[in-house]
């Protein structure tokens, strides 16, 4: 059977083909060809360079001058915040949650196991999040192993970009936390109420270059989750103690998967007003044992993280992305 030949209606912009006799090739009454043919005859719809750039630039700036204020804010896209997330936007798909990761690929260390091995372990009760998700697992008993730990990353990943209320921006780093004064609170507090953002190359050269001044994000609530002391990691809780907000670091302690997951879990919460903190960030602000390459708490501490943001969503009066009351 020969390769289907579909006519499709040509866009007021798209661009004229020209054969070798300048004559119109493949358009015809506001229409062009196209073929699927592995052969040697695939035929593509036509195409302007500026185009491309156009249907980019017309997307990624309407999100941003959107998102300028978000409902939710979240630092991070590894296993704690791609969880917390999807739990949040599928509660509450009336929020406007907006991720923000410095890396080009979204997912952290949750692309492989231990020791750059593939397997990854995730411990009970938290293999519910995988059923849900569908992500298939071998049950060892106390704990599951899903057979590549970029198996469970790819799909919560889709599972996230595929809600309509959730923009993830990579690339993008997040420089500062916006602060004012609290309006829940007395004298002198506080309250984190957005980011400081700037695209991950800036952010990693102003040693190099003139000053590079930053965008901003305003929303009620920020959700911190950007892993253990790194090159970027532990940030929100790092610039607290810049900031004066918290004494010190707790500093991560030594490995003790029973000691550190449900410390980790447990002890997610709203750590300064506006501010929540989950998944390994919690370690370094606390001091709590590290856990090594076993992944239940991340996804459970983002569950509980989105919780937290709903619990405080509903419990404050906002005007304009600011609590306000």
């Amino acid at each position: 059977m020969a390769p289907a030949v579909t006519l499709d209606v040509q866009p007021d912009e798209a661009p004229l083909l020209l054969n070798k006799n300048g004559m119109k090739a493949g358009v015809s009454n506001g229409t062009y060809e196209v073929k699927e043919d592995y052969e040697g005859d695939y035929r593509f719809a036509p195409i302007d360079e500026a185009q491309v750039s156009r249907a980019m630039i017309k997307r990624y700036f309407n999100t941003m001058y959107e998102r300028a204020i978000s409902d939710v804010v979240i630092i991070g896209a590894g296993s704690a915040g791609l969880s917390c997330a999807y739990h949040l936007g599928k509660t509450r798909p009336d929020l406007k949650i907006t991720i923000i990761e410095a890396n080009v690929a979204p997912g952290g260390g949750a692309w492989l196991g231990g020791q750059l091995m593939t397997p990854m372990v995730v411990r009970k009760p938290a293999e519910r999040f995988l059923q849900e998700l569908g992500v298939p697992f071998e049950d060892e008993g106390a704990f599951v192993v899903v057979k590549h730990a970029a198996l469970f990353t790819s799909t919560v990943l889709s599972r996230v970009l595929a809600l309509p209320n959730v923009v993830l921006m990579n690339a993008t780093a997040v420089e500062d936390l916006i602060v004012r004064p609290d309006p829940r609170g007395a004298g002198q507090q506080q309250r984190v109420a957005g980011v400081v953002t700037n695209w991950t190359l800036v952010a990693l050269n102003h040693d190099t270059q003139s000053c590079m001044d930053p965008n901003v994000i305003t929303a009620p609530v920020i959700i911190s989750a950007t892993g253990h002391d790194g090159p970027m990691g532990a940030f929100s809780a790092k610039r607290l103690v810049s900031m004066g907000l918290l004494k010190e670091l707790g500093n991560m302690r030594g490995l003790d998967m029973n000691r550190a997951e449900p410390a980790i879990v447990n002890g997610t919460r709203e750590v300064a007003p506006g501010l929540i903190m989950t998944g390994m960030e919690l370690s370094e602000h606390d001091g709590s044992n590290r856990m090594g390459p076993t992944f239940g708490a991340m996804m459970a501490s983002g569950i509980k993280a989105a919780r937290e943001a709903i619990r405080i969503i509903e419990t404050s009066q906002i005007v304009d992305g600011k609590v306000v009351a």
